[in-house]
């Protein structure tokens, strides 16, 4: 059944479509009575009526979406849990989240011209001049580094570094003394590595105990079988790892049933991410919860106090990093 359009309404109330185009988009300075601005309102309540929304934008020069700039990564559980929620949140005001990722050589500019979005939300930083343009276009930019109310998305590499310390001192709680870091094979991850594998070597400096021993693992069980051979060679074995991430963790733990190595008794896991597939693993998973709901819920709050569509004393406040431990059996 095709949707009900400007003319039904026109129809049902008895003017012309121009007039119902008047009085459904708000225009003033038109002379329009006020029962039939209120009788043209509720015949498109009643009918159903919605503009759409390629009308919407002509009229206000924007859309109803909110534009996502991914940069090159892997879209993993974090970023798909992240937009999520986040579709989820602006969708009650009426808004769409639209998803760009960063691959190849277009120009940002085309895009964001093309679908005139309400806000663009950058999960990296963007050039000072496409930043420039789409302001003075008035569309609200959020997430990129310059912000004093950078999103999750951005979450400077401190909150990084808390992951690798957060890993460390759990292992350490448990007793393990020396502990290596299982480093991801993508390239693309290597910046977000950089930072964990930085806070397990400060955790372990803190506490005395010797650098972190680093091997890349595929998420193979193979190639984390052959990482542990390298660690548990030798008279003072690896006995705890930190891993990039759960998938990471894992293929650990697939190679440590290859060795028939133990886990947490022999070797004790910990990943990042909280991924639905830790708490099946086998033992569950301990792992680094980052709080993506409650991320996501302050960046859609950043997003509607800045449309001006969420009152004042509903501004969000930030969740902080989000960081939490969460035990399971593997450590």
């Amino acid at each position: 059944m095709a949707g009900i359009t400007s003319a039904d309404v026109a129809r049902e109330s008895g003017v012309s479509r121009t007039t119902v185009s008047y009085v459904l988009t708000g225009r003033e300075g038109v002379s329009i009575s006020e029962e039939t601005r209120r009788r043209v309102r509720e015949t498109g309540k009643r009918l159903g009526y919605a503009p759409s929304a390629a009308a919407r934008a002509l009229k206000t020069g924007r859309s109803d979406l909110v534009l996502c700039i991914l940069p090159d990564w892997p879209i993993g559980p974090v970023i798909e849990t992240l937009l999520d929620h986040l579709a989820d949140e602006v969708a009650e005001r009426g808004l769409s989240v639209l998803v760009h990722h960063a691959r190849g050589q277009r120009p940002l500019q085309d895009l964001w011209r093309a679908v005139t979005p309400r806000a663009v939300i950058g999960f990296a930083p963007f050039d000072d001049d496409d930043l420039l343009a789409m302001r003075q276009a008035g569309i609200q930019v959020l997430g990129t580094q310059g912000d004093a109310a950078a999103g999750p998305a951005h979450r400077p590499s401190e909150g990084q570094i808390r992951i690798g310390r957060l890993q460390a001192q759990q292992l350490i709680a448990t007793g393990r003394r020396r502990i290596a870091y299982a480093w991801p094979t993508d390239s693309r991850v290597e910046h977000f590595a950089a930072d964990r594998l930085a806070g397990v070597r400060r955790e372990c400096a803190d506490h005395g105990l010797p650098e972190p021993e680093v091997l890349p693992v595929d998420l193979e069980a193979d190639s984390a079988a052959a990482a542990l051979r390298t660690w548990r060679h030798g008279p003072d074995p690896v006995t705890g790892i930190a891993a990039y991430n759960d998938d990471v963790a894992l293929a650990i733990l697939a190679g440590l049933r290859l060795h028939r190595l133990e886990c947490p008794a022999q070797v004790a896991v910990v990943g990042v991410d909280d991924a639905p597939a830790a708490r099946l693993a086998e033992p569950p998973l301990t792992t680094i919860s980052q709080s993506i709901e409650l991320q996501a819920k302050y960046l859609a709050g950043l997003v509607l106090a800045g449309l001006g569509d969420q009152a004042e004393d509903e501004a969000p406040a930030f969740p902080g990093d989000g960081m939490v431990l969460v035990v399971r059996g593997s450590a």
